[in-house]
């Protein structure tokens, strides 16, 4: 088995021509071929299933049979077990895995294989030695992806780590995006040619447990789930882009809320020069989703019941007006900055750091997990106790305090009983909503004077007074039933 350890990014086709003029590759000449890949799966889709990818490619005069890992591609980095040896179409000899359960699940599905989309592209690449002890081989692939009567283009650059250090290879792919327009990729060709067979429609992606196995040093399992905290930013990326769809706003703030909440969370293991990066660049970019995420709630969420209470209402008419048209200009803005170099540079920049993060044996997980939760589930107490019916910048500074204890519960969840941490977050989540409806009320009393100044927005303000002093007869009742749950950490 061979692990294959390479840097996937996307650039516009009207970029292709500049990669070849970089100075990383200007002074040797690439090497050409054409290269044609059939993928294989069995009509369930078992191999999708596993995260795994047969294929047949066709290199100059010779077929080869690869079995690789699909693994995911956080910041564009992908590290896949891959295993290839010489063969024949239709022929598939899998003796060449080592592993033997794996051979065992291919051979079964032997009988079954067929094809399910191919990839036909050119590839021109360069093979660059920064250094003695260092290869790496840049690839500029340009083609299609063919399933059926259905295409998608391919335009990427990927770099793949022949020998030598996984920082070496980021240099090489920090260099190329300092003068291209260069995007972290986070889908393989063998994923996206899966969705073009499966006809997989495009739908907002949310988060997902990180990968946690037993002996993971305290910054392994960080490593882990902020990589799971971009394969959630990332996979909602098009959707942002390219549609109105409120909800990839959403999810994609959420992704950065998680993910900063974990380099907070982390903080006192991180080197300080990794926090006062990152953290900062992180905020400003959910701070230029914000403004969206606010409108689409106030438009969605809030006008509906009102509306529905006075339908005739002049003034509600022209809020509405005036609420679509700041969305449509917030949006704009989110959707620049989620296509803007910085974005991709951010992305880039902020794996490779989190890769080369120093390892340490201390403190172990077992001991940061426990105390990190109580730090913050004594902050969550204390606010509870200052938390005032009238004070919505109190309840706000409790909604951050409870957020971030709950995204920490979600990070270590795997590490404690499962029943009690259930009971617990199903308990802090009904306080959260709670709270979560309360400050939407409060931001949106700010965006409808915005909308519509004056005495125009009296109504909707009285309106959200009133469901304000409905919902806080519930706060006290939520936040006692909160308090009342031992916390699952302290119990063995």
């Amino acid at each position: 088995m061979a692990m294959e350890t390479e840097i996937k990014l996307s650039l516009p086709a009207s970029a292709a021509r500049r990669v070849s003029a970089h100075a990383l590759l200007a002074n040797s000449q690439p090497i050409r071929q054409k290269l044609v890949n059939t993928y294989y799966d069995t009509p369930d889709r078992r191999l999708q299933r596993k995260r795994l990818a047969v294929r047949y490619r066709r290199k100059d005069s010779t077929w080869l049979l690869t079995v690789k890992s699909d693994a995911a591609s956080p910041g564009g980095l992908a590290q896949r077990r891959e295993w290839e040896a010489p063969g024949q179409p239709g022929e598939f000899d899998f003796s060449h895995v080592d592993n033997p359960k794996l051979r065992r699940f291919l051979e079964a599905a032997i009988p079954e294989l067929a094809p399910v989309f191919s990839t036909d592209f050119t590839r021109n690449f360069w093979l660059l030695t920064p250094q003695e002890g260092t290869r790496i081989e840049v690839a500029l692939d340009r083609g299609k992806i063919v399933a059926g009567d259905h295409q998608e283009t391919i335009c990427e650059v990927e770099l793949e780590l022949l020998e030598g250090k996984v920082s070496d290879l980021f240099d090489a792919a920090l260099a190329l995006q300092s003068e291209l327009p260069l995007h972290p990729g986070s889908a393989s060709k063998a994923e996206r040619g899966y969705r073009l067979a499966n006809g997989t429609a495009l739908t907002p992606v949310r988060a997902a447990d990180a990968a946690l196995e037993m002996g993971m040093t305290s910054i392994a399992v960080f490593r882990s789930t902020v990589f799971s905290c971009l394969a959630q930013l990332q996979g909602n990326e098009r959707g942002l882009r390219e549609t109105n769809a409120p909800e990839y706003i959403h999810q994609a703030r959420v992704a950065m809320r998680r993910l900063r909440s974990a380099i907070r969370l982390w903080r006192p293991l991180l080197p300080e020069e990794y926090v006062s990066n990152f953290d900062p660049r992180w905020r400003t970019l959910a701070n230029q989703l914000g403004d969206t995420r606010n409108w689409d709630v106030f438009i969605t969420e809030i006008l509906p019941p009102i509306h529905k209470a006075f339908p005739d209402h002049a003034d509600l008419h022209r809020l509405a007006s005036q609420a679509n048209s700041h969305l449509a200009a917030c949006r704009k803005a989110a959707q620049a900055a989620m296509t803007a170099p910085t974005y991709s540079q951010l992305l880039l920049e902020f794996t490779a750091a989190t890769v080369a993060l120093p390892e340490s044996k201390k403190p172990p997980i077992t001991a940061f997990a426990p105390n990190s939760l109580n730090k913050r589930a004594k902050r969550v107490a204390a606010l509870a106790v200052e938390t005032r019916d009238s004070d919505p910048e109190a309840r706000h500074a409790l909604r951050v305090a409870l957020k971030r204890l709950r995204y920490a519960l979600e990070f270590f969840a795997p590490l404690f009983p499962a029943r009690r941490m259930q009971r617990y977050q199903q308990s802090a989540t009904g306080l959260l909503d709670l709270l979560g409806r309360m400050n939407d009320t409060t931001v949106a009393e700010q965006l409808a004077v915005q909308a519509l100044p004056g005495h125009h927005s009296d109504l909707v303000r009285a309106w959200l007074a009133g469901r304000t002093d409905l919902m806080l007869a519930q706060l006290d009742t939520l936040l006692a039933r909160f308090l009342s749950h031992p916390p699952p950490w302290e119990h063995g």
